[in-house]
């Protein structure tokens, strides 16, 4: 059992050499591969985004935790309700405690959508994600309608940017961007027996997802801002436009934008009702290169070393902890302690092996750890079992990851 989150102003984090060693001594009983939260981090993390996001209810996206108990300490403090998952048997699972589940992407689980069919408690507490009619005419032949409970629907918008200069700036989602493309939509599933449109959603990964104060590159950091300020302009008049012309339709009871990086314009759209966001939870090092905000390091991972390849070098066992995105170095784990160690670049974080050099590695020994934080946050509980839940200088808890459950959505 987690202990309840309290707001704090101490930020023991920012002083990293007493930080990460207090760590190592509160965990130094634990076997690696090992993962821990610091329960004090991820407090100030929690409310940090609630302040951030200036009265906007935040959506927990739990692709970006993979924890059940961190999960349900979030959703137990004020300004945070409901659960955006990531497949739709991960939400019937959730939605045994949780009676607000949204699936982010399209399902096409015969299997889970005849179960959400079957159950009126489930479909009451479940909304299905969906940017096509080809999707209702999908449900429609695994669980007819007559046959089936009445079923929630979100419709998903594309909130990419696009220009002549930079082409297509975001993530390819959604074939819905024009307000006529939605009209259209939602005046089908008003037609359609055994559906209910109940939400937009329209993520935009733009702004959430990249940092604008990339390491080594500032050219690159003023292009960004300039082009994260263009598209929040444009999305914001876009989807402002779309809500009305849906709501004309029919009521919307939610409409869900943004992510951890973009909590401050998301919340500024007057068409938004709330946020998804996760990620800034654990704290990732990805979000070093954001200059609007900066989480504390709230996750980290153990690895021991186990081989020395020479004497100024050391080899951990493990450490490819990858994150999604692009293949390049910062979509790998980052190594803060010791400090001044640097992973090989013919190598990398391997799945079974991390050489690792630097002015610190001919003082590693065989047993000796290293700590490690990842880039986003769901690769995290991927690896472990169990998480410890760090208070100050002790181990309070170790609670299942997914995979600790026995669950492995997606």
């Amino acid at each position: 059992m987690i202990p309840p989150l309290l707001r704090s102003s101490a930020e023991p984090w920012r002083t990293p050499s007493t930080w990460w060693p207090r760590l190592d001594a509160a965990t130094a009983h634990l076997e690696t591969p090992l993962a821990a939260v610091s329960l004090e981090a991820f407090a100030h993390n929690a409310f940090d985004m609630t302040d951030r996001a200036a009265g906007k209810t935040i959506r927990v996206a739990s692709k970006s935790v993979r924890i059940r108990s961190l999960v349900d300490a979030v959703l137990a403090l004020d300004g945070y309700a409901g659960i955006l998952a990531y497949t739709l048997p991960e939400a019937l699972w959730l939605a045994e405690t949780v009676d607000d589940v949204v699936v982010g992407y399209p399902s096409v689980d015969v299997t889970a959508i005849r179960q959400l069919a079957s159950s009126p408690e489930l479909a009451e507490r479940v909304t299905l994600m969906i940017d096509s009619l080809d999707h209702l005419d999908f449900i429609d032949e695994v669980a007819p309608p007559g046959t089936r409970e009445n079923l929630r629907l979100c419709l998903e918008i594309d909130m990419s940017f696009v220009t002549k200069a930079l082409g297509h700036v975001g993530v390819w989602r959604s074939p819905v961007r024009e307000v006529a493309e939605a009209r259209r939509i939602a005046e089908a599933v008003a037609r359609r027996r055994g559906f209910t449109l109940v939400g937009i959603m329209g993520y935009e990964a733009q702004i959430a997802g990249v940092g604008n104060r990339p390491k080594g590159n500032p050219g690159r950091g003023i292009v960004l801002d300039w082009m994260q300020k263009q598209s929040v302009a444009e999305l914001t008049d876009r989807r402002g436009a779309i809500v009305e012309a849906v709501e004309r339709i029919g009521p919307l009871e939610f409409v869900n934008g943004g992510g951890t990086g973009s909590l401050e314009s998301t919340s500024a759209d007057a068409s938004v009702t709330e946020i998804a966001a996760g990620s800034g939870l654990l704290g990732g090092h990805l979000f070093d290169t954001y200059s609007r905000f900066r989480p504390a390091p709230a996750a980290a991972f153990a690895l021991s070393v186990v081989r020395k390849p020479t004497p100024r070098m050391a080899t951990l066992l493990g450490g490819g902890w990858i994150a999604s995105g692009p293949p390049q170095k910062d979509r790998t784990p980052e190594i803060v302690w010791p400090e001044g160690l640097d992973l090989q670049a013919r190598e990398m974080a391997g799945e079974v092996q991390s050489p690792v050099s630097g002015a610190l590695a001919a003082d590693l020994r065989i047993g000796d750890r290293a700590w490690l934080r990842h880039t986003k946050s769901g690769e995290l509980a991927e690896h472990v079992a169990e998480v410890a839940i760090v208070s100050g200088e002790e181990v309070v808890a170790m609670v299942p990851s997914y995979r600790g459950e026995g669950k492995s959505f997606l």
